[in-house]
């Protein structure tokens, strides 16, 4: 006799069982502080952290800038905040300027860098016939 050569059939699998997922929740501002464990790699920090900053260094104004960073380094419960005591001289003489850019940009407390913009949208164009008239003019 000839043997059938199709392959016996298999049950199939149940359907993979999904954790289901957690809303997320985005009501404070990116900060980049890091977890405790994590202090290989230095980031930038963004303009929110800079604020705790300064206001940390508005209530302690007898404390010299190492402590300063070494408290942030050490005793922050949501993490550390990585940087030097000349990255901290720097941002407080540019103190103003960061302050101000919170009235520019709504989104600034979650950035890092200063948003330029080079060719503002409606500024820059022209309409049609002030074209053709600075052309031919």
């Amino acid at each position: 006799m000839v043997a059938d050569k199709r392959r016996k059939p298999r049950n199939k699998p149940p359907p993979y069982q999904r954790q289901p997922k957690k809303p997320k929740v985005n009501d404070t501002s990116a900060t980049s502080a890091q977890p405790a464990a994590h202090t290989a790699a230095r980031q930038n920090l963004t303009l929110n952290d800079w604020l705790t900053v300064f206001a940390y260094i508005h209530a302690h104004p007898t404390i010299s800038q190492c402590d300063i960073v070494n408290h942030f380094f050490k005793n922050l419960q949501s993490g550390t905040l990585i940087f030097t005591q000349s990255t901290l001289s720097r941002k407080l003489k540019e103190r103003s300027t960061l302050e101000a850019r919170i009235n520019d940009n709504p989104n600034a407390l979650s950035s890092k860098r200063p948003r330029t913009v080079t060719r503002p949208a409606r500024a820059s164009r022209r309409t049609a016939s002030q074209r053709v008239l600075w052309r031919w003019g």
